[in-house]
């Protein structure tokens, strides 16, 4: 779909793209290694302000579909979009069963603000339900009966690569009824 089409183009501009040389060294010094930012699907957005855009376009996706996937924003005017990630390391989130549906993305410059940006809320992409890396983390948090709930998406990342498997973290400031509902389902005890 969409989502895993944008993730594919990031992740092929992150391993391959001259200009993601920031968002190699940025992984680099986070100590994460090419397997680690393989099965996470990291990626990285262009500076363009249509890259992406023209990319799905020729694919077929029409504008109104990016905006409601949360990828192109919408001038004011209304008359023209522009793509909503721009020079960031992307992180794809994904739901329980492991499909995009939505992304965290990380400036890359030292002084740049916000530091990360979420997708927007879509049909798919409602963060107060979300668990980051739940996908990867819920057979093993239920072997061990037992889920770590850590603060952002590169805690959950070391954690899996130095093989704390049953990690998770919360997409927001705190943990919601949603999120905790979920992971009641694979265990009672959570830290």
């Amino acid at each position: 779909g969409l989502l895993d089409m944008a993730t594919r183009y990031y992740h092929q501009h992150l391993t391959h793209a001259p200009e993601a040389e920031n968002a190699r060294d940025y992984i680099h010094r986070r100590g994460l290694t090419s397997s680690t930012v393989e099965s996470f699907l990291l990626g990285y957005s262009p500076r363009s302000w249509d890259s992406l855009q023209t990319y799905l376009r020729k694919h077929g996706y029409e504008a109104d579909t990016l905006v409601k996937a949360g990828l192109v924003v919408e001038r004011e005017e209304a008359s023209s979009t522009y793509d909503r990630f721009r020079d960031r390391l992307m992180i794809p989130i994904r739901d329980v069963k492991g499909n995009v549906v939505g992304f965290g993305a990380r400036t890359l410059d030292p002084a740049g603000q916000p530091k990360y940006i979420n997708s927007p809320q879509t049909r798919l992409f409602d963060k107060s339900r979300l668990l980051y890396g739940l996908d990867a983390a819920r057979r093993d948090i239920r072997r061990q009966d037992q889920a770590v709930i850590v603060e952002g998406y590169m805690d959950v990342m070391q954690a899996h690569q130095a093989g704390f498997t049953n990690v998770v973290a919360q997409m927001g400031t705190a943990l919601t009824e949603s999120q905790l509902q979920q992971l009641q389902q694979y265990t009672r005890r959570l830290v």
